[in-house]
């Protein structure tokens, strides 16, 4: 069951490609937060979409948003695929609990052990305030998420 606008987005923290702790709380205050569930790492669309976040990571990574990529890939995966498409942001490794991050949003497909192709943003005070959730196969548009991303951005949000 997916989360429900408003509702409080849950607390992680996980590893990046680098092997280094992203606590989803330490946004907080301070930034909007854009968490692109994504299927698999070198999959046709997911190269698609995370590349066009790369190509236009200025509209999600500004001093008040973020970007955070999540996959039940491992570490090593999440590595190998960053550094052959350049990718700069952080792509998150939710493979050990297997999934608990994709299955605490509702997002976590069993039958292919995946998260399923959905976007959240949290805004500032934690909560969730957009959800996009699209079919296998089916790429989210970058401009609907860049824009739920800036009106998330405001102190008030």
């Amino acid at each position: 069951m997916f989360l429900e606008i408003g509702s409080e987005a849950p607390d992680f923290t996980l590893r990046d490609q680098h092997g280094q702790a992203v606590t989803l709380s330490s946004y907080a205050g301070s930034k909007a937060v854009l968490l692109v569930f994504y299927p698999f790492a070198f999959s046709g669309v997911c190269t698609g979409e995370l590349t066009g976040f790369r190509d236009r990571l200025g509209d999600f990574e500004t001093d008040t948003s973020t970007v955070l990529a999540i996959s039940c890939d491992p570490l090593f995966s999440q590595r190998a695929f960053a550094d052959r498409d350049a990718l700069f942001f952080p792509l998150l490794s939710d493979f050990w609990p297997h999934g608990a991050v994709a299955s605490a949003y509702g997002v976590l497909d069993e039958r292919t052990g995946g998260p399923r192709r959905s976007s959240y943003v949290v805004d500032r005070s934690g909560r969730i305030s957009f959800a996009l959730h699209n079919e296998p196969g089916e790429a989210r548009d970058l401009d609907v998420q860049a824009e739920q991303l800036r009106r998330a951005q405001s102190p008030e949000a």
